[in-house]
């Protein structure tokens, strides 16, 4: 009596061993245990191409490991959609564990103003409201680096990773404060907008000492709009309302 044949769940590929020699599945998956989840939050904070490791070649080489990641090489590093995620998600936790008051993002109008609300919502929420905030900031680095040549995609890409790295140096510096009563977020604030500055300079070319300018140029340029386009929204809704 021959055996029977089985085929691969993913591309129908006849399989002759444990692995499917088209596409690379495995015949059959392990049973999720606690040893699986061990396994998967090592490979997580692994210093081999996990975000430990991600997080200390950004620190020390921005410029370059972006450019590799873009252009040669994308599974050195986490990817960046999971980094600044990750990263905005450990903001949101420390600082709702913390109660630290970020004051990165503040507008001074009527409480019951919408804009107001919207302020509100993005004080509570600067993690994941960074991420839109990347958006625009992506914009601007496109004018100002347009005769690089990368497109509008390619330049989030560069932004999750420089911006995940800044809600990781607000994160220690709003724990910093928290735990004694120094009063040093703003300086956190200022090390994220010059680490930001000195990664995008970098990755344009560091050389060029006018990239670092640029950059900062751009920065401030793409949250200021990020702002305004949040007061006009607010403006507008009050205005249906009423």
């Amino acid at each position: 009596m021959s055996e029977q044949v089985e085929f691969c769940k993913r591309c129908k590929n006849e399989l002759n061993g444990n692995f499917c020699s088209n596409c690379g599945k495995p015949r059959s998956l392990k049973r999720i245990d606690g040893k699986y989840i061990l396994s998967e939050i090592g490979s997580v904070l692994n210093f081999d191409k996990g975000i430990l490791y991600t997080i200390r070649e950004l620190l020390l080489r921005p410029g370059q490991n972006i450019q590799n990641f873009i252009n040669e090489d994308r599974n050195r590093l986490v990817k960046p959609i999971i980094f600044i995620i990750i990263c905005s998600l450990i903001y949101t936790i420390v600082q709702q564990l913390l109660h630290f008051e970020d004051a990165y993002v503040s507008y001074l109008g009527p409480s019951d103003s919408a804009a107001t609300k919207i302020f509100g919502w993005i004080q509570r929420n600067y993690g994941y409201a960074n991420i839109l905030m990347a958006i625009f900031i992506a914009f601007w680095i496109r004018v100002f680096f347009r005769k690089h040549g990368y497109n509008l995609f390619e330049i989030l890409i560069l932004l999750c990773f420089v911006m995940g790295v800044g809600m990781l140096i607000y994160s220690i510096f709003g724990t910093l404060e928290s735990f004694t009563n120094w009063r040093v977020l703003h300086i956190g604030g200022i090390l994220g907008v010059t680490y930001a500055a000195w990664a995008i300079g970098r990755f344009f070319g560091k050389a060029q000492k006018v990239n670092y300018l640029k950059g900062f140029i751009s920065y401030l340029l793409g949250m200021t709009t990020f702002n305004v386009l949040a007061i006009i929204l607010g403006f507008l809704i009050d205005q249906i309302v009423k």
